[in-house]
């Protein structure tokens, strides 16, 4: 279950984010911090929504998971 935990991306990774009110594929940094908002409960092949500097984007749940690390400290941001 990846929902509401944190995760710093170790490498780029494209998410889907609302822009001017459509959808645009924007590219999330290595190293930044993203938290699971809602998404699926086990099934990794599935999207998520993550808060990412203050917006929400989908992803890909198995990109959360293979791209990034678990941030377990409560002092890092989304």
């Amino acid at each position: 279950m990846l929902t509401g935990k944190r995760f710093k991306l170790d490498r780029s990774t494209l998410a889907l984010g609302s822009i001017d009110g459509s959808r645009k594929a924007v590219t999330i940094p290595a190293g930044a911090i993203v938290k699971v908002i809602s998404g699926p409960t086990g099934d990794v092949d599935r999207m998520v929504d993550v808060l990412w500097e203050s917006q929400t984007v989908t992803m890909f749940a198995i990109d959360v998971d293979v791209r990034g690390t678990e941030v377990r400290d409560q002092s890092a941001t989304a």
